[in-house]
């Protein structure tokens, strides 16, 4: 795809802070007229910088309290390992992030969870009974400091 100019620009940050805003006050923001805001969202999404369109929930209000940063090391470093661990962590619903990782440790994963037993649970059957893991290591989140899902996109 093309670079973005500012309008562009000014349209997308917009849009991935609140999906609500309507295609007249999204023209308006951006300086252009409605069709073309329409005809812009149709060519994000078919180039994929659009990827989705959902509604945040409030994990605390949901009786999801823990949020723990997973550090995993796997016992072996080859496609096949990679490959099935993956496809399991894709799997597992309590991880809303996890990376593949430089360093000591080779994936790294957000995970959230209703209480510490049932994170216990989730560790012990979900990720360290997995074949493919060596160990891991979790760091508890105490607070919230900032959360984003916008990206940085400039002006």
């Amino acid at each position: 795809m093309k670079e973005l100019n500012r309008s562009e620009r000014r349209l997308l940050d917009a849009m991935q802070k609140d999906t609500t805003l309507s295609q007249i006050d999204l023209a308006e923001l951006s300086g252009k007229s409605r069709t073309s805001i329409w005809r812009l969202i149709r060519e994000f999404e078919d180039a994929g910088l659009i990827e989705g369109k959902v509604a945040l929930l409030n994990p605390g209000k949901l009786g999801l309290h823990i949020h723990v940063m997973l550090s995993v090391s796997m016992v072996i470093h080859s496609d096949h390992t990679r490959t099935d661990f993956e496809a399991h962590v894709r799997s597992l619903p309590e991880v809303m992030e996890c990376y593949s990782v430089s360093g000591e440790r080779d994936y790294v994963m957000l995970i959230v969870s209703r209480d510490m037993e049932s994170y216990n649970t989730f560790l012990n059957t979900m990720i360290l009974d997995h074949p493919s893991v060596r160990s891991a290591s979790s760091s508890f989140a105490l607070r919230r400091i900032k959360y984003s899902t916008a990206l940085p996109l400039g002006d």
